[in-house]
């Protein structure tokens, strides 16, 4: 386990990310400090992601042009996310079956100890019926 020391701007991005559903560039988390009034700086963002990410307290994802965004974890163990294409409403899913078959593809190919990440990515209901 990686601990970090709590910090007042640590503090104040979890706080941020806690409050949103969807996930946000570091640069998208240091606009919204900004306009809240935070001195935090862009490479204190950085920073902070990047070390809340390796705790387990942040997840994160890249877009399709290899952005990474964050999202505060609901769920501290292992899990997935179904992502909203539109408008990065993001629900955290647990994935057994995900689980079984990454399990089964990496032992039928003689790996062991694999890492995994599974993204699904789709649009939401809200979204769907906004666009008719």
């Amino acid at each position: 386990m990686v601990v970090v020391r709590q910090t007042r701007q640590r503090a104040e991005i979890l706080d941020l990310l806690g409050g949103l559903d969807e996930f946000r560039s570091a640069q998208q988390l240091h606009e919204i400090l900004r306009a809240r009034g935070s001195s935090v700086g862009l490479a204190t963002v950085y920073r902070a992601v990047q070390s809340l990410t390796e705790t387990g307290e942040v997840d994160v994802l890249r877009t399709p042009d290899g952005e990474s965004v964050y999202r505060r974890c609901a769920q501290r163990s292992h899990h997935h996310h179904l992502v909203c294409r539109s408008c990065g409403r993001t629900v955290e899913i647990d994935a057994g079956q995900a689980e079984a078959w990454a399990a089964q593809v990496a032992k039928a190919h003689g790996f062991d100890d694999v890492d995994h990440t599974i993204e699904l990515v789709g649009t939401c209901a809200t979204c769907r019926a906004a666009q008719g």
